[in-house]
Formats: C-alpha cells, sequence, structure tokens
C-alpha cells in the first residue's frame, strides 16, 4: 500500500525540530528524507529475486548527519559543485563567497542547502504521495545577492521512480545551481562494489578540470578516452588509466555535458549492478550531470553497519556546469529577478 509517513527525528543544534518522512509506492518501494539539509536517507529497492535493500549511503539517524559527512543524500545548493576562488562578478559587481575547500567555494560553502532545516508539506495526488520542501535563503547567505525562495518535491511513483522538482525564485539578480548529492550503492548498502557496476552516460563530451578540480573551458570529446560511456563500460575497467584527469579526480570526478532536446526531461545515465541486477536510470532536464566515484570517501566515515571507504559510492549529480559565473561559453546560472528557476530529475528504478 503506497502513502507517506512522518516522524520526529531529532533535533540539531539550534533546538530545531527534524522530521522524518517516509515515501512507500505499491511496489514496497520506500524513500525516507529528512527536514534536515533534505536529504535522502534511505531508498530501498528489490534485486532480480525481489529482496529489498537500501541502495543510498548515509547513516541510521539524524546524529551522523549533523557531524562532518560528505553530502550524503543532501539537496545542495545555492551553487552545485565548485566556483573558482569563491569569487564571480554579476553585472559588474564581484562577489565574494565562503571558501569551504581550499581556495574555492563548494556545494554551497560552509552552511549550505545541505545543513539548512527545510519546511516540509506533505501531499497526495491520484493515491501518489509526494513531499514538498521549502526553503527561504535570505540576500547575502554564504555571500550569494539576493533573496532566494526554493521549493524542492519529492515524489514516489508506482513505476519505481523517484521525482525530484526544483523551483526557486528571486527579488534581485543572482546566479543558481541545485542538485541532489546522494551516494549510490546498487548491491545493497556496505557491498564495496560500485566498480563492477555497467554506466552509460548519454554525454560527447565532458569538462576537463584543472588540478584544483575547477574546469579549464574546454568541452573535449569523450571519444578515445576513459571518459567514453556512450556504450556501456564497468566503471572499474578504465577509472585508473592515468592521465592528468584521472589522476586529479583520483577517479572519475567530472561534469559530462549531456545529449539532450532542448530542456525537455532527457536520459543521462544507466547504470546495471550485476550482482544484484538492480537498474538505476537517471533522467534530467538539466545540462550537466557531475559524476562522482565516490574517490575520496577515505574510511572515516561510519554508517549503516559499516565504513565507507574509496569506491564505495557513486553520484549522478545532474546540474548546470562547475565554476559556469565564471565561464560566459557555459549554459547560464543567473536568474533574474522575476524569473523563475526550474529543474527536474527521476531516479528510475528497475531490474535485469
Amino acid at each position: 500500500m503506497s502513502g507517506l509517513q512522518k516522524e520526529h527525528w531529532g533535533k540539531n543544534g539550534a533546538g530545531e525540530d527534524i522530521y522524518l518522512y517516509t515515501l512507500r509506492n505499491t511496489s514496497g518501494v520506500t524513500a525516507q528524507i529528512t527536514t534536515f539539509g533534505g536529504r535522502l536517507v534511505g531508498l530501498k529497492a528489490p534485486d532480480r529475486q525481489g529482496h529489498m535493500a537500501d541502495i543510498v549511503l548515509g547513516f541510521d539517524d539524524l546524529a551522523g548527519y549533523l557531524g562532518s559527512n560528505p553530502y550524503f543524500g543532501a539537496l545542495v545548493g545555492r551553487y552545485a559543485n565548485r566556483i573558482a576562488k569563491g569569487e564571480f562578478s554579476l553585472n559588474g559587481k564581484q562577489y565574494s563567497l565562503v571558501c569551504n575547500s581550499g581556495e574555492n567555494a563548494l556545494h554551497g560553502g560552509l552552511r549550505g542547502f545541505d545543513k539548512v532545516v527545510w519546511q516540509a508539506a506533505e501531499e497526495t495526488s491520484g493515491g501518489v504521495p509526494s513531499l514538498n520542501l521549502h526553503y527561504f535563503s535570505a540576500a547575502g547567505e554564504e555571500g550569494y545577492p539576493g533573496t532566494l525562495d526554493v521549493h524542492v518535491r519529492y515524489t514516489l511513483t508506482p513505476d519505481n521512480e523517484l521525482r525530484i522538482d526544483y523551483r526557486a525564485t528571486t527579488d534581485s539578480h543572482t546566479v543558481l545551481n541545485l542538485t541532489n548529492h546522494s551516494y549510490f550503492d546498487l548491491s545493497g548498502v556496505g557491498s564495496g562494489k560500485i566498480v563492477d557496476c555497467v554506466v552509460t552516460i548519454n554525454a560527447n563530451h565532458f569538462t576537463p578540470v584543472n588540478s584544483h578540480l575547477i574546469p579549464t573551458g574546454e568541452l573535449r570529446p569523450v571519444a578515445g578516452t576513459p571518459f567514453d560511456f556512450r556504450q556501456p563500460w564497468v566503471i572499474g575497467s578504465r577509472i585508473d588509466d592515468g592521465g592528468d584527469q584521472l589522476k586529479y579526480g583520483a577517479g572519475y570526478d567530472h561534469n559530462f555535458v549531456l545529449n539532450r532536446n532542448g530542456n525537455e526531461l532527457s536520459i543521462a545515465a544507466r547504470a546495471v549492478d550485476p550482482y544484484s541486477g538492480r537498474v538505476l536510470e537517471v533522467l534530467t532536464t538539466q545540462p550537466g550531470m557531475q559524476f562522482y566515484t565516490g574517490n575520496h570517501l577515505d574510511g572515516s566515515v561510519r554508517g549503516k553497519g559499516c565504513t565507507y571507504g574509496p569506491r564505495t559510492g557513486m553520484c549522478f549529480e545532474t546540474q548546470h556546469f562547475p565554476d559556469s559565473p565564471n565561464h560566459p561559453e557555459f549554459p547560464s546560472t543567473e536568474l533574474k529577478a522575476g524569473g523563475e528557476y526550474k529543474a527536474v530529475t527521476v531516479f528510475r528504478l528497475g531490474t535485469e
């Protein structure tokens, strides 16, 4: 039976109440989202034998998310990915952001959307449950201009799709780039087998980076490189092939320029786990996707009964390109007063 359940999950350091919502469809698939950071903290899906397992990395309780962690399941903003030296100009004015990744700003700064408490409202349409999250970001938060009114809706469909709808408005010219930062292990959390997954990425180009993981501005063809996933490839087959790009990221940690039909919802990636038979398809309206193979998980974080070492989770972060405010040749991330930001991403679950 489908539905939506709410429970009190605890409080943060400021004493704010945090809630956990569980969405369930008629197939028994469940998605759990917390109002702390709008995080996807659990996603249970069947394997080819019908056995259920949680396939997103994270923690069993709120305490883990309140501590230091690599954005497990988080809604990321105001700007997902990196902005070089935390600086950009807009309408002739220079802005300086909080730098929280060496000399760069990463994923919204020290207190990005992953660390705030979102307001939640439940919704059911045609028997399909949704969770609507809302956050109002004040002008100047983490250095970004303009107030931002952000709405994110999670919907679990009868077709085993977890749909994420993003919408935002502002009162002043600003930049915006939102994503979800879930780490997937299709064999079930703790298997450590993501390098054996077979991945396809619908992209003819990627954006190469420098040693600080900032795009050079080039759109480089994937043909003839380890970044060519236009046909299915095992992740681990070329991840250590050498070359500057894989060395800079210690594996895959790069934005792919997605092939798409205008702003329509289009296939971005497909991942198949050979052990469980689970399939994850990623669809989006966004122009890019950061494919990250968890290279910097170092074993210092433990959750859901296991330790997260290198390459124990993979991310498909649908997004605009990193550092776009400093690259006018990239698709624009500017949002003007009176305009509306809209984006959709779908994680479609299946088996084979």
